[in-house]
């Protein structure tokens, strides 16, 4: 009679199915609540903090190009557009503040695939957490980078002749109105990071987006002295539409209708992708 080691399985059998351990725990796990959701987001944006305070040349971004940008565009080009740089001030900040505040966002993606090539992202999926909570908590952290790129933007325009009349009300709702948007379309280079094979890679897309945008719209010369071609394209470029309501906000002190067209546009983005990211990293992951 023949006999068999247990455990071990008989001649020309299949071989027992492969198990992954974060399928097992995914399965095993109670549903994470809205409660958890958040509160796992705000310690994902706690982790990235710690990070940004230990890599201080991530706020380089954030601190030079808005003082560098505005000083450059203000003295090159204030003259040639404006006929002096004072009257050139109201057009150029809150176009400043904008594309300050979309260049920063971009490097969500950046940083995201380059934290999913490290492996760092293998750990959390394995965690009993929310699938949103590492992507969502990087970017709550990153509206202290937004913050400090467009006060400072603010300040470098108030010491070179710059004197917003809607006064502060209005410029801290310039200022609410710009972290808004960029924390918006940083979902979308959250999503190009999932799904790019590099950091380079991402941060390529997303200055092929983010240069036409940014340039080709109302942010540093007036839609009037554009051709009548780029006009079309330059009064639908959401960009145009940020610049408008920062501009109403900070050079007047009113809400006008592109505030509303710019939170619906970034509501949109939201909804669109913050779903489509989650998707992407789970299944990249």
């Amino acid at each position: 009679m023949s006999t068999m080691i247990a455990g071990t399985a008989p001649a020309g059998s299949a071989p027992p199915p492969t198990v992954d351990p974060a399928a097992v725990v995914a399965r095993t796990r109670p549903r994470v609540t809205i409660a958890e959701t958040i509160s796992q987001t705000l310690t994902m944006a706690w982790r990235a903090l710690k990070k940004m305070r230990r890599n201080p040349e991530q706020f380089f971004d954030v601190t030079l190009q808005p003082l560098l940008f505005t000083a450059m565009f203000a003295f090159v080009f204030g003259g040639a557009i404006a006929g002096q740089v004072s009257t050139y001030l109201p057009l150029l900040i809150p176009g400043i503040v904008a594309q300050t505040v979309l260049t920063t966002c971009m490097s969500t993606g950046v940083q995201l695939r380059e934290d999913m090539d490290k492996g760092v992202f293998d750990r959390f999926k394995a965690l009993p957490m929310s699938r949103i909570a590492p992507l969502a908590g990087p970017m709550v952290a990153d509206l202290v980078r937004y913050l400090i790129a467009a006060g400072l933007t603010y300040v470098m325009g108030v010491i070179i002749g710059y004197r917003p009349a809607g006064g502060a009300g209005g410029v801290l709702g310039a200022i609410a109105l710009a972290i808004f948007t960029g924390w918006a379309l940083a979902w979308i280079f959250t999503f190009f990071g999932t799904i790019a094979k590099s950091a380079r890679a991402v941060q390529g897309m997303s200055m092929l987006i983010l240069f036409p945008l940014t340039f080709l719209s109302n942010a540093f010369v007036k839609v009037t002295s554009l051709p009548g071609w780029l006009q079309a394209f330059v009064k639908v470029n959401p960009v145009s539409f940020l610049v408008s309501a920062t501009r109403g906000l900070a050079n007047q002190g009113i809400i006008t209708s592109d505030a509303g067209w710019t939170l619906l546009a970034g509501l949109v983005v939201v909804a669109v992708f913050a779903p489509l990211s989650v998707w992407s990293y789970r299944r990249h992951m």
